[in-house]
């Protein structure tokens, strides 16, 4: 005896399943990561805004914030090693990767940087956790599913992702 799955039998719910089918496929995949992508980008990007004095110029203010910060790693508190350093290299990510995830351009990569500095500001910052798991969240849909069809990634033939309908 063969049984066939595709003539499942008709239930009472099915009107609601075909018009909640309908409803979310208004939606493509590509926009939605657009608009993610885009709004990924926005905080990261007007942080990185503070963070410059001019071309090139570190401000005053990143780098004393730097200096003032500490790392909350099991309990303990430790100061950033190198502050200056990371202070550079927080404002050179929180200027390019958001140019990067808005344009589509190595956006996996570009996410993928922002989740390393998504941790790193979760432990200097740990009473901020419910906006960092809400970028976490973001970053880890781009990671997965990819920037989607409107990204220069797509056209240029450096991500097209079956993942994403």
């Amino acid at each position: 005896m063969t049984v066939s799955l595709s003539a499942a039998p008709a239930t009472a719910l099915d009107p609601v399943r075909r018009f909640t089918e309908g409803l979310f496929d208004l939606f493509p995949g590509s926009l939605t990561m657009l608009v993610l992508r885009v709004g990924l980008a926005v905080p990261f990007w007007f942080s990185a805004l503070t963070k410059w004095d001019g071309w090139f110029t570190l401000s005053f203010g990143a780098q004393a914030q730097f200096a003032d910060l500490r790392l909350h790693i099991f309990g303990a508190e430790y100061p950033f090693p190198a502050p200056e350093i990371f202070a550079l290299l927080a404002a050179l990510g929180e200027t390019v990767f958001p140019i990067l995830l808005v344009s589509g351009v190595l956006a996996r990569y570009a996410a993928l940087g922002l989740l390393v500095m998504t941790g790193i500001i979760q432990l200097s910052e740990p009473d901020g956790w419910p906006i960092h798991i809400t970028w976490a969240a973001m970053q880890l849909a781009v990671l997965t599913f990819g920037p989607g069809k409107i990204a220069l990634d797509y056209v240029l033939g450096l991500d097209r992702s079956p993942r994403l309908r």
